[in-house]
């Protein structure tokens, strides 16, 4: 096989792999499949996926990743969190970045308690500040799919034209 063969192939894997993290939010999903479309777009000696094309496909990887750490700061502000709990959000979703599974999905929840417990407020109070971070969460993760298929779409035209 050829060098260039075997970058299509990794190329794919990561991509494949990326899109799979996506929706699996112990992988960094959307990093993963711009790092496979450079790739693809190297392999190819750039010829069918330019520098424009990666540079859009870089923008919308920078705001997958940004929506993916600020969605659970804004679901706690919508139910007025103090600034502890949006710390705590930022905080906790940034800490369950390393935890798995389990720390992504509760430290934002977590993380927005404490703060609000920090920041005097009630157990109940808290909770609901909590609530807010995790449905601020679930939307970033609906968001990053939803900047993943767009980054596909994107790369595929690009290809084929």
């Amino acid at each position: 096989m050829t060098t260039q063969i075997l970058l299509y192939v990794l190329a794919a894997i990561l991509i494949v792999i990326g899109t799979i993290g996506t929706v699996l939010p112990a992988l960094p999903g959307v990093p993963i499949v711009y790092v496979g479309m450079f790739l693809a777009a190297w392999a190819g000696d750039f010829s069918h996926i330019g520098w424009p094309t990666l540079t859009i496909l870089g923008v919308l990887t920078a705001l997958a990743v940004i929506v993916d750490v600020l969605a659970s700061v804004f679901g706690a502000k919508r139910v007025g969190a103090s600034g502890w709990a949006l710390f705590g959000a930022a905080l906790g979703t940034v800490i369950g970045l390393f935890l798995g599974l389990v720390g992504l999905i509760l430290g934002p929840f977590v993380g927005a308690v404490a703060g609000e417990l920090i920041a005097g407020s009630t157990l109940k109070r808290s909770a609901t500040v909590g609530v807010g971070a995790w449905l601020g969460f679930i939307f970033g993760t609906l968001a990053r799919i939803a900047l993943c298929f767009t980054m596909l779409g994107v790369f595929a035209v690009a290809y084929l034209l």
